[in-house]
């Protein structure tokens, strides 16, 4: 059969970006609800060459990897420049953010403006989890660094390399 009738529907897309350095059970519940609402949700690992993280994004790249793989439907992968131009390139119309509370929504909302000003891709925001509403990586690194108990707040593989990695660290980082 051929015609309009016999194309399969365009697949819907959205992205999730961050530096995910390390990735948190509040990213992964992001993930998640938007792998639920599209077809195929990339991840994009933003690449910020001015900004030493404590894993390198090939690392971070490999345990988003791992801890979705049970989705199905997430693509990880990284970027740098403007999310914009990674959205055109993979024609990708939404770009999904969680919201932790209101000052993120103050930011995130003017990013958005002018995300889709720039190139017309929307923003759907996500309220977090309340589990996860504290939750960032600079906490979860900070708080790993001086030995606290992080194990409910980051996936077991994660656990694990921030482990390895903090115990190669010298004391005084």
């Amino acid at each position: 059969m051929n015609g309009p009738e016999s194309e399969e529907p365009p697949l819907r897309r959205a992205v999730c970006p961050g530096s995910f350095d390390p990735v948190t059970n509040g990213h992964l519940d992001i993930i998640a609800r938007a792998s639920r609402l599209y077809d195929v949700v990339h991840v994009a690992v933003m690449v910020n060459k001015a900004k030493q993280g404590l894993f390198t994004v090939d690392e971070r790249i490999e345990l988003l990897r791992e801890v979705t793989a049970e989705y199905g439907n997430v693509q990880v992968e990284a970027f740098h420049g403007l999310l914009v131009d990674f959205c055109k390139q993979r024609e990708i119309p939404a770009i999904v953010k969680g919201l932790r509370a209101v000052s993120d929504f103050d930011y995130e909302l003017q990013m958005a403006q002018m995300n889709n000003g720039l190139s017309g891709v929307e923003t759907l925001f996500v309220p977090t989890n309340p589990t996860y509403s504290f939750l960032s990586s600079s906490l979860v690194k900070e708080v790993a660094a001086w030995g606290g108990d992080v194990s409910h707040l980051v996936p077991p593989q994660v656990l694990q390399a921030l482990d390895e990695r903090l115990a190669r660290r010298p004391a005084s980082d």
